[in-house]
């Protein structure tokens, strides 16, 4: 029954996100300081805990709404990382619809919350 989406354990959820800023500063650091290496490695295990926490998340809408935001955001934030890395900065234009969509995500959410529009449906 506690695997189930409905019943999300939300202080497990909040400890896997507050491991999850740790994976995506280091990536981060590692990226400002052009460590390669540590950047992308680290890359690797921040995407699929982004991944795995919107999926974790989907009983409540506000909290997936957030995580997709989120998991959308760094995808974006990767494919930037690895252009300026490895490809002369040129992935910029990749990762803009992922920025883009990451934000609709959340856009499309809080819409939805307007008193008005809710009354509509």
């Amino acid at each position: 029954m506690q695997n189930s989406p409905i019943f999300v354990d939300m202080h497990a959820l909040r400890k896997k996100e507050n491991f999850h800023i740790v994976l995506w500063l280091v990536k981060d650091f590692a990226w400002i300081m052009d460590f390669r290496i540590l950047g992308l490695s680290m890359a690797v295990p921040t995407v699929l805990l982004a991944i795995y926490l919107a999926w974790y998340s989907r009983a409540d809408k506000t909290e997936f709404a957030h995580n997709l935001a989120v998991m959308f955001w760094i995808c974006a934030n990767v494919i930037w990382m690895f252009g300026e890395f490895y490809m002369n900065d040129t992935t910029r234009s990749i990762a803009q619809p992922f920025f883009i969509v990451g934000l609709a995500v959340l856009g499309i959410h809080y819409i939805t919350k307007i008193p008005l529009l809710r009354d509509l449906r």
